[in-house]
């Protein structure tokens, strides 16, 4: 019995001294990496010394502070950054669709300002600037080497006063300027109409308004179209989207689902993951979809998209989206201002991450880039005479064989038919979308 205790003993003296070993490199290593850590901030004590008391002119402190700070988030990825006291508050303004600017939503990359997408009727839309087009000078000033906070700064200013943008975009032999005059941007976050017996839900932003006006704008349609059964299907409009609040392409994709995982988030730790379900209920119905998506379609966007085309409620066309898969928290700090952090990457029902890749559409179709008013001269010029039918030749036969009730419906078939072409010249991509309705419903008999 002695010589079974001694035993234990010895074998648990052993496991404390082995464990003491194991344990001391791991505190060693720690304790270093503290070291590291306070001497590096002692470094930047330093540093900021020198500067303030030997830099060629007097420096604001506060803002030397900033620049830091800014400098520290900027470095980690394009979409975290330091918000001052006036960003944060502008940001919260944003969020309510209303603000003061030139209408549009950039990154950087290699660099420059890079355009996301401009939004829809604002003054950098109705200017001609384009999603995916770089910018690289404002009032004749480069932007190369500023930080994006900066860039967005120089683009800043009264409603009323004009600035002058310098663009290079893919496809265009020489950089161009556009002069825009800024104004306050008012958002419509939806717009809604109806095309051919399809409602077109055209979504601009992700904001606190957004799925109110886009149930309310559908309603107004299905009342205006007789009900329900008078509608044929539904367009998604999600273009030029540069995307929003998580909570609201939440709501939106739950609108159109009636079970399932709308998205999941995922962040440095397994427990901080979160997972957001459709709850039961169809807005519309189980009507046919479509969802338009090009390259200015991004973050909110691509969960609408991405969630409605993995559960297969509808059918993704266009372009590929942008690629912002990440998730950002805007946390409040001292003095009013606030740190917009990434946190997370989100996933699609199907467990994909998009960044930087993108959502894929099931039908690729580009768009049409506008012609120079020359060329349309041109096009106009040698527009061909229309070609002449049966009904144009003298003596011809009549067709009895028809009601005028039948001849009415001919007659209202074919003005449709020149309203679909019309809206091709128009907005290709919406025409499509369209068009593939139309198709799907004439399976059904339902038009």
């Amino acid at each position: 019995m002695k010589k079974f205790l001694m035993a234990a003993l010895a074998g648990t003296l052993a496991s404390v001294v082995v464990t003491t070993q194991v344990a001391a490199p791991l505190l060693a290593q720690e304790a270093a990496k503290t070291t590291n850590v306070y001497e590096q901030l002692d470094l930047f004590g330093d540093i900021f010394e020198r500067i303030r008391s030997q830099y060629v002119e007097e420096v604001d402190e506060g803002e030397l502070i900033e620049a830091a700070i800014n400098g520290m988030l900027t470095s980690l990825d394009p979409h975290s950054s330091y918000l001052s006291p006036d960003d944060a508050a502008d940001m919260r303004v944003q969020t309510r669709g209303e603000f003061g600017g030139l209408g549009i939503e950039v990154t950087q990359e290699e660099g420059f300002v890079k355009v996301v997408s401009p939004i829809d009727g604002t003054p950098a839309d109705n200017a001609g600037v384009e999603a995916g087009d770089f910018i690289t000078h404002v009032d004749g000033e480069s932007v190369l080497g500023l930080t994006l906070d900066e860039a967005v700064d120089m683009m800043r200013g009264p409603v009323g006063s004009e600035i002058v943008i310098t663009v290079v975009r893919e496809g265009e032999a020489e950089p161009f300027d556009l002069s825009i005059i800024r104004d306050t941007i008012k958002l419509t976050a939806v717009r809604a109409r109806t095309e051919r017996n399809t409602v077109v839900l055209r979504v601009t932003t992700f904001n606190d308004q957004t799925f109110k006006n886009l149930e309310s704008g559908f309603n107004e349609q299905v009342e205006e179209a007789g009900g329900m059964d008078k509608v044929s299907g539904i367009v998604l409009d999600l273009r030029n989207n540069p995307g929003g609040l998580l909570t609201q392409a939440i709501k939106v994709s739950d609108a159109f689902l009636d079970k399932g995982e709308i998205v999941s988030t995922r962040g440095r730790n397994p427990e901080d993951g979160e997972r957001f379900n459709a709850t039961a209920g169809d807005l519309a119905e189980g009507l046919p979809m479509v969802v338009l998506i090009n390259g200015g379609s991004a973050s909110a966007s691509e969960i609408v998209a991405g969630a409605l085309k993995d559960h297969r409620r509808a059918i993704v066309v266009g372009t590929k989206s942008f690629g912002k898969g990440s998730v950002q928290t805007v946390m409040p700090l001292r003095g009013d201002g606030a740190m917009r952090l990434t946190t997370a990457r989100y996933y699609t029902p199907s467990g994909r991450s998009i960044q930087a890749l993108g959502v894929s559409p099931d039908i690729v179709v580009a768009q049409p880039r506008r012609p120079a008013a020359s060329e349309e001269d041109d096009e106009e010029e040698s527009t061909t005479p229309r070609s002449r039918s049966e009904a144009d030749l003298r003596g011809r036969l009549d067709n009895d064989s028809l009601s005028e009730d039948e001849i009415r419906q001919i007659e209202e078939e074919q003005e449709r038919a020149e309203e679909a072409a019309k809206l091709r010249d128009e907005d290709y991509q919406l025409a499509y979308a369209i068009d593939i309705l139309k198709g799907l419903t004439a399976l059904t008999g339902k038009e």
